[in-house]
């Protein structure tokens, strides 16, 4: 080894790496450092040291490795240290050889430092380099975070190592980690620590102002919003012109969650149907107490009133008030009385000599009274107006023994409906058997009780009949006139009902003209005379002009008809069925003829009409017909039938007179006055 080499081996260069672009430097210049070189050169070489082995050639002669490294004896390009490399490199340890990556902090750009353990420039080593609310990432990032040892700026929080506004980021709204949700067709985002809708989708709009739901409302399907949520105005729904007018007054309403709609008006007064004498106008028109008639029936519910409208119960309000009858069995009050159902006879107990005239329509079970003109509208009910006897013309008063009230007619013939029945009779109203002979007291009905009345026969009657008394067809003319003999005449007046369209009586005739003075000039006459402003609709019947309900009409329907009498035992009518079979108009100037409708005589047992083969009341004249021995004769039962108007007053005649003479006496019973909501057939019916 020349002595050169073992120099450098003895004393080794004191620099600890080589920067190759000085080694190029001094290759150039002819100078190339070398492990043999006596002296180093004018820049640090690679390391070693006194105990470092020489190089075994010398490096210079490499440009690629100029360098000695006296640690491994080997040459290399650089050795590490600073400045060993051009800007922007380094020595590599290992390698030793210049590679990218920075020395120093001369090898960065400005705003960035060496990271010499990663050999990089970065923006941070190490967190406390970077801003406050930042950390340094292992990239050598600077980047929001936070911790205890570098928390937030301001009133930011520290959110799982990131800095967030509370009071306005998304992602922790109000607190740490509450993130506003998705919304929608609409954003979302954080306002003063709340999560709220920022902005709507096109065509969609935030009607209910509740962000959870986001834009719910699609305007082009269901329109604008009506109102926002929790909105309030003044509301009213009574009727025009009533707010404001004490007590009414208008409410509030409120806009629905969904901003929709209106809510409910509250606190409105609205107006009410006017209380009865309270001094308040509850229904806001200005005046005091001044109930409606809601039904127009010409009843308020202050005047009694008790169904005015389909709300309080009835399903025809019209019909029910205090003008009404009471209709049987249909479960309602209808004539406003308190008590449902509660029509009831009103005739025990009258005295049978009554000369009362209203007891009479009583035992008729006409039971109700009134007055023509009420004192107040809740005082105009139905019932009878007034009540007199008359002559068959109304000018005279019949005698008192033609009128009675009975417990029945003999033992066969009882009241219809209630206790009593009304009696009317040319001769004495009384029949043969207890209780009802006395006060008055019997009288034979053959031959008769002259009462030594009489009077024109009703001239309304005979004018609509051409001033002509009419007859059963095949029978001679009445004698004498327009004469009535011993005529009774019960009269009422009666205010109908606000639900009543017709009604019915019954009646039952009896004579002492049958047999023998059957189709003969002496036939009695039995009226119901009604006059009435009914006006029959389509399908209803009228009254009959002549007025009288009680007549018979043949086959076929229609005029010409027959007032009730003895003649119309004649030609098979089949109206008297009280009799006995067989020759008939046996009598002076009678037509001779034959009943066979004769159904029994039971319902004559103790009327004085079953007395058999009574004495004539002439000499000469027959008392009976052949084998029908009998007093008389009746009808049965028969059912007079009139229309009538609601709530008119109305006139009722029944009219009972002998003709031609005074003799052989006839009784005519009533009962069972009834009324219907219904027009009927009128005239009269088995």
């Amino acid at each position: 080894m020349s002595k050169r080499t073992r120099a450098v081996r003895r004393r080794p260069l004191a620099w600890t790496g080589g920067l190759a672009a000085l080694a190029a430097l001094a290759l150039a210049s002819g100078v190339a450092p070398s492990c043999a070189s006596a002296e180093p050169p004018d820049v640090p070489l690679g390391g070693g040291g006194e105990d470092a082995v020489d190089c075994p050639t010398d490096c210079s002669a490499d440009p690629s490795a100029p360098l000695c490294d006296r640690a491994t004896g080997s040459c290399v390009a650089c050795l590490p240290g600073a400045a060993a490399c051009p800007a922007g490199q380094h020595c590599d340890a290992e390698a030793k050889r210049c590679v990218a990556g920075c020395e120093s902090e001369s090898d960065c750009p400005a705003a960035l430092t060496c990271d010499r353990a990663k050999r990089a420039c970065v923006g941070c080593a190490a967190s406390d380099e970077c801003p406050t609310g930042m950390s340094c990432t292992g990239e050598g990032e600077c980047v929001e975070g936070c911790s205890a040892a570098r928390p937030c700026q301001g009133d930011a929080a520290c959110c799982d190592g990131l800095c967030r506004d509370l009071q306005t980021d998304a992602r922790s709204c109000g607190a740490c980690d509450r993130a506003c949700p998705s919304l929608a067709h609409g954003e979302s985002a954080c306002e003063d620590g709340a999560c709220a809708l920022s902005a709507c989708d096109d065509g969609f709009i935030d009607c209910n102002k509740d962000p959870a739901d986001g834009c719910e409302h699609d305007v082009a399907a269901r329109g604008p919003c009506s109102c926002t949520p929790a909105e309030t105005r003044a509301c009213y729904q009574g009727s025009p012109g009533t707010e404001g007018v004490s007590p009414c007054a208008p409410g509030v309403s409120t806009c629905r969650a969904n901003g929709l709609g209106w809510g409910p008006c509250l606190g409105q007064v609205l107006p009410e149907l006017d209380a009865c004498a309270d001094g308040i106008d509850n229904d806001c028109d200005g005046a005091v107490d001044n109930t409606p008639d809601q039904d127009g029936d010409g009843w308020t519910a202050c005047d009694g009133d008790c169904c005015d409208s389909p709300s309080d119960g009835c399903s025809t309000p019209a019909l029910v008030n205090r003008g009404a009858f009471e209709v049987a069995d249909n479960g309602l009050d209808d004539d406003c009385d308190g008590a449902v159902d509660n029509a009831a006879p009103c005739d025990a107990g009258l005295a049978s000599d009554s000369a009362t005239a209203l007891d009479y329509a009583r035992a008729m079970d006409l039971c109700v009274t009134t007055a023509a003109a009420p004192s107040s509208p809740a005082a105009r009910t139905w019932g009878v107006v007034s009540a007199s006897f008359h002559r068959a013309d109304a000018a005279g008063a019949p005698a008192a023994a033609q009128r009675s009230i009975r417990q029945g007619f003999g033992s066969g013939i009882a009241p219809l409906r209630g206790a009593r029945l009304a009696v009317l009779s040319t001769g004495v109203a009384a029949a043969q058997a207890a209780p009802n002979n006395t006060r008055p007291s019997f009288a034979p009905f053959q031959g008769g009780r002259n009462m030594e009345t009489s009077s024109s026969v009703p001239e309304d009657w005979l004018e609509a009949n051409g001033g002509n008394l009419p007859n059963a067809p095949g029978c001679p003319e009445p004698q004498g006139g327009s004469t009535a003999h011993d005529p009774v005449m019960l009269r009422l007046r009666v205010r109908v009902p606000t639900n009543a369209s017709s009604f019915s009586v019954s009646t039952y005739f009896l004579s002492s003209e049958y047999p023998e003075w059957v189709c003969s000039r002496f036939n009695d006459f039995f009226l119901a005379l009604l006059d009435s402003s009914f006006a029959p609709l389509a399908g209803e019947a009228p009254n009959p002009a002549d007025k009288n309900l009680a007549f018979h009409d043949p086959p076929p329907a229609g005029a010409p008809v027959y007032p009730l009498g003895v003649n119309l035992a004649f030609g098979g009518t089949g109206l008297f069925t009280q009799c006995v079979n067989g020759q008939t108009g046996c009598g002076g100037g009678a037509v001779p003829g034959t009943t066979t409708t004769c159904a029994g005589v039971d319902q004559l047992q103790g009327t004085g009409f079953d007395i058999a083969r009574p004495a004539a009341q002439f000499d000469g004249e027959p008392g009976w017909c052949g084998a029908s021995e009998l007093v008389g004769g009746g009808t049965g039962w028969l059912v007079m039938n009139g229309n009538v108007s609601p709530g008119e007053i109305m006139e009722l005649r029944f009219v009972l007179w002998d003709t031609g003479d005074p003799w052989n006496d006839s009784v005519a019973l009533l009962d069972n006055f009834q009324w219907s909501s219904f027009a009927s057939t009128p005239g009269t019916r088995n």
